[in-house]
């Protein structure tokens, strides 16, 4: 207790009713190049709710801006738009599709933790892969180190106004 508070090391607010909202442990916030902290796990999480999306992992480290890699729900994905995976996370209809799911997030966060670019892979993050835990938390550095090429990409862009 510090002053009739917990000590969590969690972050999150009180709401107008008096509950307290988590958003996340402190330890997981990231920290842009602009020295703004966001909550990767909370964006995952809501871009995730979306019935298109399986799988989402946030980048933004370090970096000018946030962006996320995301893996759709291709089941889903392929109800609508019938193809392989492999060649479905190029296709504007998808990309379309699944940019809708990120703007609604978006439209809910500042400006400093909106999701600027997402590249969108064709196949699940694994515990085989080293990619997650056995309690589906995701490896950040082992998913940053496989796929750089891709976080490259989206950082080699023009900056979005």
């Amino acid at each position: 207790m510090d002053d009739g508070r917990f000590r969590t090391g969690d972050i999150g607010e009180i709401d107008a009713d008096g509950f307290r909202k988590h958003t996340a442990p402190k330890t997981d916030l990231t920290k842009t190049a602009s020295r703004k902290y966001v909550a990767p796990q909370q964006l995952e999480f809501e871009i995730q709710r979306d019935d298109l999306v399986e799988q989402a992992v946030v980048i933004g480290e370090s970096k000018p801006y946030v962006t996320a890699l995301i893996v759709p729900d291709w089941a889903a994905v392929t109800k609508q738009i019938p193809g392989r995976p492999e060649d479905l996370v190029k296709d504007a209809r998808v990309i379309a599709l699944i940019d809708h799911a990120v703007d609604a997030v978006n439209k809910r966060v500042g400006s400093w933790e909106a999701i600027k670019y997402f590249t969108l892979l064709p196949g699940a993050f694994t515990e085989e892969a080293g990619e997650i835990t056995p309690t589906l938390k995701i490896k950040r550095k082992v998913v940053a180190q496989r796929y750089a090429d891709d976080i490259d990409s989206m950082y080699s862009r023009k900056k979005p106004a």
